[in-house]
């Protein structure tokens, strides 16, 4: 059992997933950071100071002042600020999926146009008839 799993460890689209996991999580945080310091500021300047994060509907009694306030004495809420900073957080991680998936078609492409470009060399055949010529004179 133990081999088995080291040879499945040890399968190079197992590592490729690990690394792409380990990458991606460092993407997510990189990203996130983006949405909370750089566009949701932005945005509440734009639409007059709405900080998107601290929108929210308590399902509950009570009145808070914030969601954090809200979560912390523990009320129902409907934290529909946070939908959205997730939903723009998606965007921009599917915006640079596409920007590496279009990147990696381009070389791939690039790549079969070049294989196509090169000349094809005489075939095994050419070549046996050529020494049988060569041979006979």
């Amino acid at each position: 059992m133990i081999k088995e799993f080291r040879d499945f460890i040890a399968r190079g689209n197992v590592v490729d997933m690990a690394v792409g996991i380990i990458i991606g999580a460092a993407f997510t945080a990189i990203v996130n950071s983006m949405v909370a310091d750089l566009i949701n500021p932005i945005i509440g300047v734009v639409t007059g100071g709405i900080d998107f994060s601290n929108l929210f509907v308590n399902l509950g009694s009570g009145d808070y002042a914030s969601l954090g306030a809200a979560r912390d004495a523990g009320a129902p809420v409907f934290a529909y600020g946070s939908f959205i900073t997730a939903v723009i957080n998606f965007l921009i991680i599917a915006f640079v999926v596409f920007l590496l998936v279009k990147a990696v078609n381009k070389v791939k492409d690039a790549a079969v146009k070049q294989e196509e470009a090169a000349p094809a060399g005489p075939t095994e055949l050419d070549v046996l008839k050529e020494i049988r010529d060569a041979l006979q004179k």
